[in-house]
């Protein structure tokens, strides 16, 4: 893989925040799902937490569909849906399971606020902009667990009991996924804003959108450890 796998536009709002990135790749939860020393009651109220939040992540995904200009970018978004709603929500439905707790138990759970928070922001920046604005909310949650993954991957202790979803984010299916939504964001940032994106007037607007849902992200793991 190249240094940047998931495009120019990612590293770009990467590199303009790289506190708030730290403070989310790098979250106590996420070193302890790696030495497996999160709680287990830990991670699963995250569990149920994210199903809640993916549901909404695929509506929002969905709305790009909606906000897309051109075939490639509505076929990157549709493809995007089907990952979350028939792939990686599936490790959730399983893992829940055996913890004896079912599907519709997830899917009609009461959301924790720094859940409300992030999604309802996510969806007010599609509704509110365009495809640039919903993308750079997208994008920290996409490719922040790519990158984590790929990092427990090979870091993580051999026993942690979190292998399986270590895996999920490093495996190849979405890796892939996610290194093409990349290309497909730094089309979709070219259109729009030209040759020279990053120097626009807008840039700055867009890195916040970043930023923010970057903060978030990390909000969601302090939500995640309360469950310990």
């Amino acid at each position: 893989m190249s240094n940047q796998p998931y495009g120019q536009s990612f590293a770009q709002w990467r590199a303009g925040c790289p506190t708030a990135w730290q403070a989310y790749t790098h979250h106590a939860f996420v070193e302890g799902v790696g030495d497996g020393t999160l709680p287990r009651a830990a991670f699963i109220h995250y569990l149920i937490q994210d199903y809640v939040f993916l549901v909404h992540f695929a509506r929002a995904w969905s709305l790009a569909v909606v906000k897309a200009e051109t075939l490639a970018e509505m076929k990157t978004c549709a493809a995007t849906v089907d990952a979350l709603v028939n792939h990686e929500m599936t490790l959730h439905v399983a893992t829940c399971a055996a913890e004896g707790i079912d599907e519709q138990t997830l899917f009609t759970a009461t959301e924790e606020f720094e859940n409300l928070a992030y999604t309802r922001y996510v969806m007010d920046a599609g509704l509110q902009g365009d495809f640039l604005d919903l993308m750079a909310a997208l994008a920290p949650c996409c490719f922040g667990y790519g990158e984590i993954g790929l990092r427990l991957e090979t870091s993580a202790a051999k026993d942690t009991p979190y292998r399986d979803w270590i895996t999920t984010y490093a495996d190849t299916d979405y890796q892939t996924v996610m290194s093409n939504v990349g290309r497909m964001i730094d089309q979709a940032v070219v259109r729009r804003l030209g040759d020279r994106p990053f120097s626009a007037a807008r840039w700055p607007h867009l890195q916040d959108r970043f930023t923010t849902a970057t903060r978030l992200e990390a909000a969601f793991w302090d939500m995640g450890l309360k469950g310990a």
